[in-house]
């Protein structure tokens, strides 16, 4: 087992054990993210990019890693947001809630897991007739918040701290 795959396991581990103190993997929690009346996953996952940001753009800014963004393509975002959504609201996992109620021994996880790999399956069979329909729809190129701006990394991590706290503060203030 190389390095990197030591560190790749102690780091799902670890979020694995955050997911599952944070309360976000539970049920009731899921329901509330849905239905937009409890935003603790919301929180959480704001939380995670907001230190992971900070922390990519060092190890970027260091060279110890390169940013390789993915194409921004209308149609993949469309359609992978609307499976994805209906994922959830079916299972009521995402794809990292369900590894951790798994692992927390919540046995139906497997049906969302099972899920999610029969769809990378039939992804992987309908790739050449997508990428002439739905992925040929408009592609924007690999670009991220800094190119689409033409600012700085480190000028739009101030701005999405000030408005990721202004959304927590708008989320307690309603009770979320």
């Amino acid at each position: 087992m190389s390095i990197e795959q030591i560190l790749g396991l102690i780091t799902g581990v670890v979020f694995g054990f955050l997911l599952q103190k944070g309360r976000v993997i539970r049920f009731e929690k899921q329901i509330g993210a849905l239905l937009i009346k409890d935003m603790t996953i919301f929180k959480f996952m704001l939380s995670a990019i907001m230190v992971g940001m900070v922390g990519i753009f060092i190890l970027s800014d260091m060279g110890i890693t390169t940013l390789s963004h993915k194409p921004m393509n209308v149609g993949a975002v469309v359609i992978g947001g609307i499976l994805f959504g209906i994922g959830w609201a079916v299972m009521g996992f995402c794809p990292g809630t369900s590894s951790a109620a798994l692992g927390e021994g919540r046995l139906h996880a497997i049906f969302a897991i099972l899920g999610m790999l029969v769809g990378a399956a039939i992804f992987a069979e309908l790739y050449p007739l997508l990428s002439s329909t739905v992925m040929a729809w408009k592609d924007f190129g690999k670009i991220g918040l800094q190119d689409a701006f033409s600012i700085s990394h480190w000028v739009l991590v101030p701005i999405f701290w000030a408005a990721v706290i202004g959304l927590f503060f708008l989320f307690e203030k309603k009770g979320l």
